[in-house]
């Protein structure tokens, strides 16, 4: 049997409003691609081989790694459909990553010169790469509403490029290619990113400077929200008859980029004797960027695991991340072929993990006591729900008969 699929429709005609956030973290962008793979896969069994995510959610977040996964399956391609399909990402990562972190054997003194004078990379072969793939897409131009956070170290302020915000600050309509350069511009990995939007009408040219998005919002998950809660205030036709702040309409799924587990991070007793540089390069990664990124994605997973939780609404918001890692895989640019498919491990490890959150008092994920779901099992019934409300907007939506794709082998809609 055959059905007709519509663009996503508004929140307006449906029960829920979509969102799917992805983490910074470098080369551990593998481990929510092998999530976001499984989820999309989950949704073609539901709706056919060509679903894609940004069929489903009405705003993607992502910061630095999670702001280029979220870049490449919102870009339309030539037939207006994803650039990327999930299945795509990490044989992205595989085949670019040893190339964006060149991976050096010795270290002549010359580089440990360069390392402690400018970034450990240069980034040329990461912004030809995002150039050439994104081409001269724009933020107006996704397929969904997206969010992608930045930092502009000249104002001292995040500078988030939201598909909502763009529409009342023409400003913010840069390419989606200086957008990635920029939040991927992890401070002593990679440089800064310049660039300026001209202006429309009266208004000027704008200059940014910035870094990476997870110096503010590793996690992006809540400024998501943010930017949705702000246009239910407006009561834009989007979102009409949605009151400010029901988080129980919200669809929430949080993807991490793991964490080294507890026997492997830092003591008070090491960090007293370090200095500046310490703080900046230790045992292979850097404590200064490990501490505000894990901080600020934990932060925002426990401020959310209690609103939902408040509202009893927990079902409705699920966060995968594994807290467990050692070693290399730990690290955000060890890009060695070894390091990159132990990542892929990892992520199909962490489908069969059982549902956690993050405990503040131990900083350990534990296992939800309410919810005896493993990750994939979570997916699979979020996949459900995804597809139920996309249905039940088409069905209530006086534009039906807009352009459509044809899907092949749809089970009939269910009601919610």
């Amino acid at each position: 049997m055959e059905a007709i699929i519509v663009p996503f429709q508004p929140p307006t005609f449906g029960n829920l409003i979509t969102i799917l956030s992805i983490d910074g973290g470098g080369i551990r962008g593998i481990i929510p691609g092998t999530i976001l793979n499984f989820l999309e896969s989950e949704l073609q069994k539901l709706d056919g081989k060509e679903a894609r995510l940004v069929d489903y959610f009405d705003v993607v977040a992502g910061t630095s790694t999670g702001g280029l996964v979220t870049a490449m399956i919102s870009t339309p391609d030539q037939n207006n459909r994803p650039l990327f399909s999930a299945e795509d990402i990490n044989q992205f990562y595989l085949d670019h990553c040893p190339k964006i972190f060149p991976q050096n054997r010795t270290w002549p003194i010359g580089k440990i010169v360069k390392l402690l004078s400018g970034p450990k990379y240069d980034g040329e072969y990461l912004h030809k790469l995002v150039k050439e793939k994104l081409g001269d897409t724009k933020l107006h131009q996704t397929l969904t509403n997206v969010v992608i956070p930045t930092f502009d170290i000249q104002l001292l302020q995040p500078t988030i490029f939201s598909s909502y915000e763009m529409k009342n600050n023409p400003s913010l309509d840069a390419y989606l290619s200086d957008i990635c350069i920029a939040t991927s511009a992890a401070p002593t990995y990679l440089p800064p990113h310049y660039f300026k939007t001209e202006g429309i009408a009266h208004e000027k040219t704008r200059e940014f400077n910035l870094i990476d998005g997870g110096v503010a919002a590793n996690n992006p998950t809540l400024v998501a929200i943010g930017e949705v809660t702000k246009e239910v205030i407006k009561q834009t036709p989007d979102f009409f008859a949605i009151k400010p702040m029901d988080y129980r309409r919200f669809l929430v799924i949080s993807l991490g980029t793991g964490a080294p587990k507890a026997e492997k991070r830092y003591t008070a007793e090491q960090a007293a004797e370090w200095g500046m540089l310490d703080w900046l390069t230790n045992d292979g990664s850097t404590p200064i960027i490990d501490v505000f990124s894990q901080g600020s994605s934990d932060m925002v997973d426990f401020h959310l695991s209690v609103i939902f939780q408040a509202l009893h609404c927990e079902d409705n918001y699920l966060r995968i991340q594994d807290d467990t890692l050692s070693g290399e895989v730990s690290s955000v640019d060890v890009a060695t072929e070894k390091n990159l498919n132990e990542l892929l491990k990892v992520g199909e490890r962490l489908l069969k993990k059982p549902v956690s959150r993050v405990n503040l008092q131990t900083g350990i994920f534990e296992d939800c006591t309410s919810n005896s779901e493993t990750n994939d099992q979570a997916l699979i019934r979020f996949a459900k729900l995804l597809s139920e409300e996309r249905r039940l907007r088409h069905a209530r939506s006086p534009h039906r008969k807009a352009t459509t794709m044809q899907l092949e082998n749809v089970s009939p809609p269910n009601s919610i």
